[in-house]
């Protein structure tokens, strides 16, 4: 349902500007390649347990070509989604095989940002450790994007690191998956994504179908490569590239299954591994839909609590708020419609971050009134749909991802026969993520791969999982799984008792001690330590 991977701040960051305009209309929008169905979206249904059928290469037997290139770190350009960093960023783009099971064949381009230490091992200063490789989730997030937005909150970590990070294959600059135009974006709103009808259910898997067809003419033979497991391969060559003997890394939401299941391939080059907000790898496709509906659903009920209102009361005025605009969507000031779909998308995005339950208050009583311009704003925002009418290819890599990685598939079927129990989960976000289990890779193109994350690494150093009791996305549940499947002494579990996506620069001076004690001094706090 959400896009787990996204950042708590820059979706708070987005939501405070959305907050104090109105709802955008189309505008002049020139035609782009981009955007999906203007949903919420589901968590990636990614998982192992089973073979990656992605090649066994092994950095060191890749060829020379690639293990001996040297990165030509130049100045950023600018993008269509975004303006160049400036200052001190660099660029680079990494050569990385296509297929690893063809080592020596077709190669694609990783595109890398960094921002060098500020020390850098100049007049004889030896604090620099080495980079520290990001990935911000999604899965579909752009590094190049995401790590300048950010970059002040490592100041601290950037007295010893080369903070680096990059957009993994088949997102934005680095090959990245375009599967509709804006206009195909824009006209694909009207699907009704919790179909009522025979005829809403044959359009919901009709869309679906051709959103899978559209990444498949645009991507061809890329669209078989794009797994988390050919990624963390990906960061491997990076740390070698780099110079790196071990890889540091901080990886949030879908960056902790990256993590993982680069600890799993390569256990004894993991060097210090923060993964926070965290992926739970025991849950198959159904199960991490599950966990997002409760996770979601006891945001809500956190948030009716601070406002006074009883959860049960609260979720059931909401529950009836949109039953009654899956009826007849809202009017909004900039002349679209908000349908069910986007004011579900408008809700959830709102309880990512604690500081934003204000614009959620303002929202609901604007459409309980008849206008639905604050929800469809919020939901804009988190659709990454600018004012006039662009989207960002943020959820067509998502998808290819997740698809990709995704082997159990459940039918529509299926799907029905679970509806009950998602909406016993939650009246609110429920019926969504149950069709979602499968209207998100119905009649996908390619394979999948795996049914749940493999992520044990025995004999690989201590790893810091970070859970946040209030995680909507990621739920907290997730932590401690993650921890166990890692290993016996390589998982090491941190809690905050807090609220929001992610806990690491979410206001906890005790987690951020704590992650930059292990990551800079190497000091591993003891397991299941707690953060109040």
């Amino acid at each position: 349902m959400a896009r787990y991977l996204r950042s708590a701040a820059l979706l708070t960051a987005a939501l405070l500007v959305a907050g104090c305009g109105g709802g955008s209309g189309d505008g002049d929008a020139k035609p782009s390649e981009s955007g999906d169905r203007s949903a919420p979206q589901r968590p990636d249904p990614s998982g192992s347990k089973g073979s990656d059928r992605s090649g066994g290469a092994d950095t060191a037997s890749l060829p020379a070509a690639l293990t001996g290139q040297r990165l030509d770190w130049g100045r950023c350009k600018a993008t269509q989604d975004d303006p160049a960093p400036g200052g001190s960023w660099q660029c680079a783009t990494l050569k990385a095989p296509l297929d690893y099971a063809k080592p020596d064949g077709e190669t694609i381009g990783i595109a890398l940002i960094r921002q060098q230490a500020k020390n850098g091992g100049k007049n004889g200063d030896d604090s620099r450790i080495g980079s520290l490789l990001f990935n911000f989730g999604g899965p579909g997030g752009s590094g190049l994007s995401l790590l300048p937005a950010f970059a002040s909150e490592y100041d601290k970590l950037r007295e010893h690191y080369d903070l680096v990070s990059f957009d993994p294959r088949g997102v934005a600059s680095s090959e990245g998956v375009r599967c509709r135009s804006d206009k195909e974006m824009r006209a694909a709103e009207s699907v009704d994504l919790t179909p009522d009808t025979a005829a809403e259910e044959t359009a919901y898997f009709k869309d679906a179908a051709d959103f899978g067809a559209g990444c498949e003419r645009q991507a061809k033979n890329l669209l078989s490569h794009v797994s988390t497991t050919e990624t963390a391969r990906d960061m491997d060559l990076m740390r070698h590239v780099l110079g790196d003997d071990k890889l540091y890394y901080l990886g949030i939401s879908y960056g902790t299954e990256l993590g993982g299941t680069y600890a799993h391939l390569f256990p004894t080059r993991v060097g210090r591994l923060v993964l926070d907000a965290v992926v739970d790898p025991t849950a198959n496709s159904v199960d991490l839909a599950k966990n997002q509906a409760r996770g979601f659903q006891r945001a809500l009920d956190n948030y009716f609590k601070s406002t006074g209102q009883a959860p049960e009361e609260g979720t059931r005025k909401t529950a009836d708020l949109l039953k009654r605009i899956d009826a007849k969507p809202l009017p909004t000031s900039g002349g679209r419609e908000l349908n069910q779909t986007l004011a579900l998308t408008g809700i959830l995005v709102t309880l990512y971050d604690q500081g934003t339950w204000t614009l959620l208050t303002d929202a609901l009583k604007s459409a309980e009134e008849g206008d639905g311009t604050a929800l469809l704003t919020l939901a804009d925002a988190y659709n990454e749909r600018d004012a006039s009418g662009h989207y960002s290819t943020q959820s067509h890599a998502q998808r290819a991802i997740s698809c990709r990685d995704a082997k159990g598939r459940p039918t529509p079927d299926e799907a029905k026969r679970g509806l009950g129990e998602f909406r016993k989960i939650s009246p609110v976000f429920g019926e969504f993520l149950g069709w979602d289990t499968a209207g998100w890779c119905h009649d996908w193109p390619v394979p999948g791969l795996r049914e749940t994350a493999e992520v044990s690494a025995p004999g690989a150093d201590p790893i810091l999982v970070v859970g946040n009791t209030g995680d909507p996305a990621t739920p907290y549940e997730g932590a401690r799984r993650m921890a166990d499947e890692l290993g016996k002494g390589v998982g090491v579990e941190l809690t905050w008792k807090g609220e929001g996506h992610g806990a690491y620069g979410s206001g906890s001076d005790c987690v951020d001690s704590t992650v930059n004690a292990y990551l800079i001094d190497g000091k591993v706090p003891q397991d299941g330590k707690v953060c109040s």
